[in-house]
């Protein structure tokens, strides 16, 4: 299929680059004191995450340039190396093991790599390809709703043994949204709804810390020197902040306060040297992104399209969410790194991976489909004379006319309309016999 490559949607691009600038000074901001005091090198964190910008950035432009159709050939290869990844770094020895999870591959001091952020973006992709292939029988249960279960079933299961419950979410409501968006079934999926509640339940229910979690959530300040210690620091650093914050450089928290400063908490720091405007703008940001997002994915030519564009949005849209709803305390707390924001990392790379899926799509669609005047309405023709059309269903059929010596037209009915029917008809005529002789 020859696609027509378009501009760079520069509307999406921009709110990107602009957060990566926020994001590359405040984790300098938020990072230097650890890397100091740990590493002896004030920027110790701040070169590593430009160079996984550099490299996010590299991703991203050879994405964008690629013909998204591509992605139906290399969707199931992509989602069993990202299988295979995640079975791989559960065994010891070959994953590595903080904070009492195995989530990541160690090279060295330098280069980490975390599977669960590949098998995001790896579920994305092989949905949009099983959408294609599907079709409309994805409301069907055997042909629908089963299959999903298994595709979304082994990436989850897989992430959650980690475990990573914080990715586990993301995976979950972004491969959720692309069903239900594609056609799913409305009571399939909320009986799917259901079941993942009743297991989450029982998850929280089996795991000691997942539970202090939840005392935590219900009363911070309960226990704020224990088990309340992460979420009453982060509303710390947001309340103290207030309208404009207290200037970069100048944050109290990330001195030991905050855990993980420059990484899942960093909008903690935002909020606290930039302060409520600085959150806002960040919020802002994470709108037109989505917005534009979703409206390349709903001007998309193909159903490959359309799910590559929606899944690839709503990853960084709930990802986004979620991290500042934990930080916020709107939802317990969860280890999920701001995109684009937070601390480097392949993380970063799959965010700009993303984002480059989007804009592939995005250069196969018209320049005017995208345009912002096409979401205004054309006011200038409603209620004009040439749109207001007669429905045929309802409408007196028309008389036929016959014009006069003055140019003028007047209805033809009676003998005048019987004559013009005749006369447009040839009649036929009988052959007579030949006489004979």
């Amino acid at each position: 299929m020859v696609v027509a490559r378009g501009r760079i949607d520069t509307i999406l691009l921009l709110p990107v680059v602009v957060l990566l600038a926020i994001g590359a000074g405040m984790v300098f901001s938020a990072s230097f004191v650890v890397a100091h005091n740990e590493f002896g090198d004030d920027t110790y964190f701040l070169v590593r995450h430009l160079l996984w910008i550099t490299i996010g950035m590299g991703v991203l432009v050879v994405v964008s340039h690629m013909d998204y159709h591509r992605w139906q050939r290399l969707a199931v290869p992509f989602y069993a190396v990202s299988l295979a990844l995640l079975l791989l770094v559960l065994i010891p020895g070959i994953g590595s093991s903080a904070y009492g999870a195995s989530r990541w591959f160690t090279v060295g001091s330098i280069l980490s790599i975390q599977p669960s952020e590949i098998a995001k973006l790896a579920v994305v992709v092989y949905l949009g390809a099983w959408v294609t292939r599907v079709g409309t029988d994805i409301n069907k249960f055997t042909f629908g709703t089963v299959p999903f279960a298994i595709i979304l079933g082994l990436s989850a299961g897989l992430v959650l043994v980690e475990p990573d419950l914080g990715t586990t979410v993301v995976l979950v409501l972004t491969a959720g949204s692309v069903f239900f968006i594609s056609g799913a079934n409305v009571l399939h999926a909320l009986v799917g709804l259901m079941v993942i509640a009743v297991a989450g339940v029982k998850v929280i229910a089996s795991s000691a810390y997942k539970s202090d979690r939840i005392d935590a959530f219900v009363n911070p300040w309960a226990d704020p020197n224990g088990v309340g210690w992460h979420t009453t620091q982060s509303l710390l650093a947001l309340g103290s902040g207030g309208l404009t914050g207290l200037g970069l450089g100048a944050s109290r928290q990330k001195y030991y306060y905050v855990p993980n400063a420059h990484t899942d908490s960093i909008f903690a720091i935002v909020g606290e040297e930039i302060g409520f405007l600085g959150t806002t703008l960040v919020l802002v940001l994470f709108l037109i992104i989505v917005w534009r997002g979703l409206t390349i994915a709903g001007a998309s030519r193909d159903p490959l399209g359309r799910a590559l564009a929606a899944g690839a949005t709503l990853m960084l849209a709930w990802q986004a969410m979620l991290n500042m709803a934990v930080v916020s305390h709107v939802v317990p707390n969860t280890g999920v790194p701001l995109p684009f924001v937070s601390y480097g990392g392949n993380a970063m790379v799959v965010s700009m991976a993303a984002v480059g899926i989007i804009l592939s799509v995005g250069r196969s669609l018209s320049p005017s489909v995208l345009s912002w005047r096409s979401w205004l309405p054309q006011l200038g023709r409603i209620g004009s004379r040439a749109d207001r059309a007669t429905p045929t269903t309802s409408a007196r059929p028309a008389r036929d006319t016959r014009p006069t010596a003055r140019g003028r037209t007047v209805p033809v009915t009676g003998r005048a309309a019987l004559a013009q029917v005749r006369g447009s008809v040839r009649p036929r005529t009988r052959r007579r016999p030949l006489p004979s002789r």
